[in-house]
């Protein structure tokens, strides 16, 4: 396992939309691992392929109740709505409020290959949007309700 660079606001690959994942093999394993290392050790809660340099939908997260890895994820379902501070290991030292869904619906690949449909509700549901956003080439900033960083 090995700490990745993060790439930070104005590298051209957080622009990009990432490709599916076709296979899960050793190497996808390995990148899922490095993500989580690279996460924890950025003291982050999410991390999404892009901003390790890696145009692929895959995801890490941990709100405090354990990691998870998330491939080829996508919304199926989103409920309510509330407006939160959010901040982005690839846009250091800026937080900006952004509205999200308060409870979504994920359906992705497990790191087994398994199908997983996970529900998830404040901030676990923030995260999910957040790094799925990244995916697509989206960052947090470009959804930003407020100008003022805090």
């Amino acid at each position: 396992m090995a700490i990745r660079t993060i790439r930070t606001y104005g590298d051209d690959i957080l622009r990009k939309k990432s490709k599916i994942v076709d296979e899960i093999n050793p190497r996808i394993l390995l990148l899922i691992k490095d993500m989580k290392e690279t996460m924890y050790n950025s003291k982050g809660i999410g991390l999404a392929g892009p901003q390790v340099g890696i145009l692929k939908r895959i995801i890490v997260i941990d709100i405090g109740n354990g990691p998870m890895a998330l491939i080829n994820p996508e919304i199926i379902e989103t409920m309510g709505a509330n407006v939160s501070n959010e901040g982005c290991l690839s846009i250091p030292g800026v937080q900006k409020n952004v509205e999200r869904p308060n409870e979504v619906t994920v359906k992705a690949l497990d790191e087994k290959g398994e199908v997983v449909v996970i529900n998830g509700e404040g901030l676990l549901a923030r995260a999910f949007c957040h790094e799925i956003d990244h995916l697509d080439g989206i960052l947090f900033v470009d959804k930003a309700i407020d100008d003022e960083e805090k």
